[in-house]
Parts: structure tokens; C-alpha cells; sequence
């Protein structure tokens, strides 16, 4: 089934279920098509932490080490989590609730991303901490963090702001 666009340039809040329907409905669909993109590289990434511990090298990590590949692999399942509930709202919540399945929607999608970012930077922390040293870990870490938070965050909210002439 083909999506269409939104016709429409309002906020989610202030379409109607009603009246708004195909709206609604077209801005659903485009979201669940985004979280078909991200969630196969999520689960394959949680794969791969769920299998580390059973590595042998795994016991040489100290315990910060183990701490932050705990905080890597929780953030990871708690992504795919929230990025399936829009799926799961679309197959068991209300049909008629149009509004708050997609409000809903997008706020389980927006903390997937933060919890999936929260789960690569603390997983590229303790792999170059543990092969590389902390001080090595650092500058491998802070940019890219940064780099998270300037195309993640900053560049949507500055070209959310823009507004053709």
C-alpha cells in the first residue's frame, strides 16, 4: 500500500480524529515505515551485546567496564521496545484514536532514538576504554557523541525552524 504524504502542514494536536482521518492515518503509516528502517539495526545490535558476555575476553573487563556494557545493552533492549510500540498501538489500541496513537507514536520513536544513541555511545565507551585505554576512549567517544546530539538534535530543530520565503 502506497503512503501518501500529509496534506497538511498543522500539528498533530490540532488535527481532529474525525476529520482528519486520512491525515491521521497517512502520518501513521510514514512513521511506522520509519521505525521499519531503524528497528532491524537495533535488534542486531542488541543481538551482538547479548552474545558479548559469553566471549572470552569478556572476564578480563573490570567493573566500570561491566557497568557501562550493562548501561549499552539495557538501553539497547529499551529501544527496540519503545520503537515497537507504535507497532503495537497500531495492532491493539483504539481505531478510532487516531491522534493519540500517533502522538503516542512519536514519543515511543523519539525515546527509542535517545535510548538507541545512549546505548552506541556507552557501548563504543567500554569496547575503546577496554582496547584503547580511557584516555584514548575519550577522544574517540566525545566527538562522536557530539556528532549525535548535532544531527540527531540540533540540525532537525534548526531546519524545523526554517521556513521557505
Amino acid at each position: 500500500m502506497p503512503i501518501d504524504f500529509p496534506h497538511s502542514d498543522l500539528d498533530v494536536e490540532e488535527l481532529d480524529d474525525e476529520l482528519d482521518r486520512d491525515e491521521l492515518r497517512s502520518r501513521y503509516y510514514g512513521l511506522l515505515q520509519e521505525v521499519r528502517v531503524i528497528l532491524p539495526g537495533v535488534q542486531v545490535l542488541l543481538a551482538f551485546l547479548l552474545t558479548v558476555p559469553f566471549a572470552n575476553r569478556f572476564g578480563k573487563l573490570d567493573t566500570f567496564g561491566r557497568t557501562l556494557f550493562g548501561v549499552a545493552m539495557v538501553s539497547a533492549l529499551c529501544s527496540v521496545i519503545s520503537l515497537l510500540t507504535p507497532t503495537v498501538f497500531h495492532r491493539v489500541a483504539e481505531r478510532t484514536r487516531r491522534k493519540a496513537r500517533l502522538e503516542w507514536g512519536i514519543r515511543f520513536t523519539l525515546a527509542g532514538l535517545g535510548l538507541l544513541a545512549l546505548a552506541l555511545v556507552s557501548g563504543l565507551w567500554c569496547v575503546s576504554r577496554f582496547i584503547f585505554g580511557a584516555g584514548t576512549a575519550a577522544l574517540i567517544v566525545i566527538p562522536v557523541t557530539v556528532g549525535i546530539v548535532l544531527v540527531w538534535i540540533v540540525l532537525p530543530l534548526v531546519v524545523g525552524r526554517s521556513r521557505p520565503a
